[in-house]
């Protein structure tokens, strides 16, 4: 079996002078980058605990890396079914379930795929290869909850 490694480094850049002192005392921010990419990207966490709101947190990452991957594959089997996609759009939701103690895990996430393709005659093999990508995302397959999809699939001509 082929083995893929991802790394990633994310730097705290939340100190405000009394590092962690106490709960108040520090900011959630932070920040992800990665050899070889061209910029990093500001994180810090939901604004419900004292995130800020105009960085990514990393619940919206991670619905954002289910909704990728669901189009990448989506994109490669329409390539190889002869299928051209002129135009996609996913607006994805999650929803998190936030324990008692503070703790917490996603029960759903649903994708909202739009594509507009240019063969009239492929609509329903289009919607059809939105449940194949489905079954070929890595990340959508290492989820223990469900992954939906409501798929919008429009001719130009």
């Amino acid at each position: 079996m082929k083995q893929h490694r991802y790394k990633i480094v994310n730097r705290w850049t939340g100190n405000t002078g009394k590092g962690t002192a106490n709960y108040r005392a520090y900011s959630r921010d932070h920040e992800y980058s990665a050899v070889h990419k061209l910029m990093t990207i500001p994180g810090s966490s939901d604004p419900s605990f004292r995130g800020d709101p105009q960085r990514y947190n990393p619940e919206e990452l991670f619905v954002a890396s289910l909704s990728s991957c669901h189009m990448l594959w989506f994109l490669h089997l329409c390539a190889t079914n002869e299928i051209t996609v002129v135009d996609y759009v996913d607006e994805p939701e999650g929803i998190m379930q936030e324990e008692k103690d503070g703790s917490g895990f996603f029960s759903k996430v649903t994708l909202y795929p739009k594509a507009k393709i240019k063969e009239a005659d492929k609509i329903e093999l289009a919607k059809d290869l939105h449940a194949q990508a489905h079954q070929m995302c890595f990340i959508a397959k290492s989820c223990n909850f469900p992954v939906l999809h409501e798929v919008q699939i429009d001719v130009v001509s």
